[in-house]
């Protein structure tokens, strides 16, 4: 039986576009680096990629620098020397950022650890903007804040532009981690208000091993992480990785061209798949609510389940779907989001993260349904 895969968030299949831009690209010779006929062939992948993942996220194809992924972008741009807009220049002495960024981030990138400081979030999951004015208030010195648009876990969207009037407010530099949000939700670098976003390609449909980091203007700079050569404007030293920008460039495109009608689809699905998950399991319920969330993003918790089990189980009957984040497989301690939520001990452990995308059909919320209720059955009758 063919498997049915609903872990987007983790990685999304490569689309039909991609593998054609990367199949294209491997037959090209030359280095973007040079600047002989084959060169150029390869420098005009490049470029064309760049303003294709520009175009997704509203801004200028100059401000856009190709990384290996959203890890390596967080790395590079959180560091005390980024230089933002306006009065948000640096050097930054402090990191702020909220308790339920993805691990990348919460690593603090180039800061010193006692320089990072974590901001707490509301029982739905959203940052606590009092708590970042106060934050921001304290008179420790310039702040850089990291501020994830949607999260992975929960699907959450954060309150970005009270999160941005509160940076500007106070001179405070602004990055959004948009790696999750991207082709999910509109995103525009003028309306964001942010200095920087970064994106990872697989999580829209490109090869893995390629991502970006998008910049408000070309006045914004950061000191690069990987150096050498003077590839991507000398901000990221190496050989450009062709293919995987070339299959980047090619999804973006892609989720560009389609995302208003395929997120009101995911959202149909996704609220069809809630519905029956809470009347086969009463005890269970949606985390993130009431907040606004991404269309294609379900974590429910299950009373007297274990999450690892269900998978498992799922898992078995040919479903695909996760405990939560990828980065967090294999873990025991319950998900980070979840404890920074308010959400403890066993109904922690119990959150099932189902997440939708553009391979997805109303058969597979069927079967995944199907193998869930046959689970919950077997776990009443052993409990009766």
């Amino acid at each position: 039986m063919t498997r049915v895969y609903l872990d987007h968030n983790a990685t999304t299949p490569l689309r039909p576009e991609a593998r054609a831009a990367v199949v294209e690209a491997l037959d090209v010779v030359g280095n973007a680096s040079a600047v002989h006929r084959e060169g150029r062939q390869a420098r005009r992948i490049v470029e064309e990629a760049r303003a294709a993942v520009a175009r997704l996220v509203g801004a200028d194809a100059r401000c856009v620098t190709f990384t290996s992924g959203g890890s390596e972008a967080a790395a590079t741009v959180l560091s005390p020397g980024f230089v933002g807009r306006g009065e948000a220049r640096g050097p930054f002495t402090r990191l702020i950022v909220s308790a339920i960024e993805h691990s990348c981030v919460l690593a603090g990138g180039r800061f010193a650890p006692e320089a990072l400081h974590v901001c707490p979030v509301d029982g739905a999951g959203r940052i606590d903007v009092k708590s970042l004015a106060a934050l921001l208030a304290e008179d420790r010195g310039p702040a850089l804040v990291a501020v994830m648009a949607a999260n992975n876990e929960t699907g959450v969207i954060q309150p970005l532009a009270e999160v941005a009037a509160l940076c500007r407010a106070h001179g405070a530099g602004l990055v959004v981690d948009a790696v999750q949000a991207a082709g999910k939700m509109p995103l525009d670098m003028a309306s964001l208000d942010c200095d920087a976003l970064f994106l990872s390609g697989h999580k829209i449909g490109a090869p893995q091993g390629v991502g970006a980091i998008v910049t408000a203007s070309d006045s914004v700079a950061f000191p690069a992480l990987v150096r050498g050569g003077g590839q991507e404007g000398r901000r990221r030293a190496g050989t450009e990785n062709l293919s995987g920008i070339a299959g980047f460039g090619a999804a973006a495109a892609a989720v560009s061209a389609a995302m208003a009608d395929e997120m009101q689809r995911l959202a149909a699905l996704r609220d069809w798949l809630e519905g029956a998950i809470v009347t086969i399991s009463g005890a269970s319920r949606v985390i993130g609510l009431p907040a606004e969330r991404l269309a294609n993003t379900s974590l429910t918790v299950h009373p007297g389940f274990e999450g690892e089990t269900l998978v498992i189980a799922l898992d078995l009957a040919g479903i695909a779907v996760s405990t939560g984040s990828a980065c967090s497989s294999g873990k025991i301690a319950p998900s980070h989001v979840l404890a920074a939520m308010g959400v403890e001990g066993n109904e922690a452990r119990s959150a099932l993260r189902v997440s939708l995308g553009w391979t997805t059909t109303r058969d597979d919320v069927e079967r995944f349904l199907a193998a869930y209720a046959a689970h919950a059955k077997t776990i009443a009758a052993r409990a009766a």
